[in-house]
C-alpha cells in the first residue's frame, strides 16, 4: 500500500474526468506515455463533458459544490490537456490549467504503439501475467504499478495543497464541534432527510484529467484499496466520478458517470464504450 497524501481537516471535491478518445485508441493501439492528439469524436466527448460539470445542476445533479473550481490539473499528454482545456473554456470564470507530470500515464514499454492483437501475439504470457497479476508484473520496458502509484501520490499531494490554500484547512485540526458539523453536512449515509444545515456553496473543489491507469491508482491510493484489485476500477473515456473528501475522510460520491454522452450513442465506438464493452490497454 503506498502512502496517501495528508488529508486530515480537509473538505473539498475532487472531480476525476479520463481524457477523450485519442487516435490510437480508435486505432486499438497501446499508449502509455506516447502522445496521439483526440480523435474527432474524442473531442465532441471534451465538449460534452465540458457542458456537463457546467450545467451540473441539470437533470441530475451531480455531487460538486456550487461555482468554479480552484483549479485543473491534468496531464501533459495531449489527450488529457486537450480534453482539460475545453472543460476550462467552458467554465464561465477563469480556471487555471496546471500541467502535473504525476499524472502522465503509466508507461507500456514495449507495447507502445504496437495494436493489441500484435502484442497478445509477440508477448502473450506477459500480457495475461500483466491482467493476472499487475502489482508484479508490467510491460517489458515499462513502468511498475508501484513506481506510477508513487508519482500519483506525489500529483494528489499537489492538488490538496491547493486546495488547503483556498480552503484554509492547512490550519490546526478541526475543532470537535466544528467536526461533527462538517460530519453532519457530509453524511456518508445517502437517502434520507437532512436534518443538518444546507451544503456549503463555499467548499473548493478541483477537477483532474488524466488516464485510466492513472485514476485506478488514484482512487485506489484515496480509499486505501490494495493495488492488487487494480482492474478493479474502470474509467470510462471522458466519465466523470467524485471523490468528496469531510473532513479528511474520502467517500466516492459518483463513479464513471457518462450520460452526458449519450448524443454520441449512435456512434459504434462510443456505444461500444458506453457498455463497457472496448476492452483496451492504458
Amino acid at each position: 500500500m503506498v502512502d496517501k497524501p495528508q488529508l486530515s481537516g480537509l473538505t473539498a471535491t475532487l472531480v476525476l474526468v479520463r481524457h477523450g478518445e485519442s487516435t490510437w485508441i480508435a486505432e486499438g493501439r497501446f499508449q502509455g506515455r506516447r502522445d496521439p492528439p483526440l480523435s474527432t469524436l474524442g473531442r465532441r466527448q471534451a465538449e460534452l463533458v465540458a457542458a456537463r460539470l457546467v450545467g451540473r445542476s441539470v437533470a441530475t445533479p451531480l455531487p460538486i459544490p456550487a461555482g468554479a473550481p480552484i483549479g485543473i490539473w491534468h496531464s501533459p499528454l495531449s489527450r488529457a490537456a486537450e480534453t482539460a482545456r475545453e472543460i476550462a473554456r467552458a467554465q464561465s470564470a477563469g480556471v487555471a490549467l496546471s500541467p502535473t507530470e504525476g499524472l502522465t500515464e503509466i508507461a507500456q514499454g514495449e507495447w507502445e504503439g504496437l495494436p493489441h492483437a500484435d502484442v497478445r501475439d509477440r508477448w502473450g504470457p506477459e500480457l495475461a501475467a500483466w491482467r493476472r497479476s499487475p502489482v508484479t508484473d508490467h510491460a517489458p520496458g515499462g513502468e511498475s504499478l508501484p513506481d506510477a502509484a508513487r508519482r500519483v501520490v506525489g500529483a494528489l499531494r499537489q492538488v490538496v495543497d491547493g486546495l488547503r490554500n483556498v480552503s484554509g484547512a492547512e490550519m490546526q485540526p478541526t475543532p470537535d464541534a466544528a467536526a461533527d458539523t462538517a460530519s453532519l453536512r457530509n453524511d456518508p449515509v445517502p437517502g434520507y432527510p437532512s436534518t443538518a444545515p444546507a451544503e456549503h456553496s463555499d467548499e473548493p473543489w478541483a477537477v483532474l484529467v488524466a488516464h485510466d491507469g492513472i485514476f485506478r491508482l488514484a482512487l485506489m491510493t484515496l480509499l486505501e484499496v490494495p493495488l492488487e484489485r487494480f482492474w478493479s476500477f474502470p474509467f470510462n473515456l471522458c466519465a466523470i466520478s467524485v471523490v468528496a473528501i469531510n473532513d479528511g475522510v474520502p467517500v466516492l460520491r459518483a463513479h464513471n458517470l457518462s450520460e452526458h454522452l449519450a448524443p454520441l450513442a449512435t456512434e459504434p465506438r462510443a456505444a461500444e464504450e458506453a457498455r463497457g464493452d472496448r476492452r483496451g490497454a492504458l
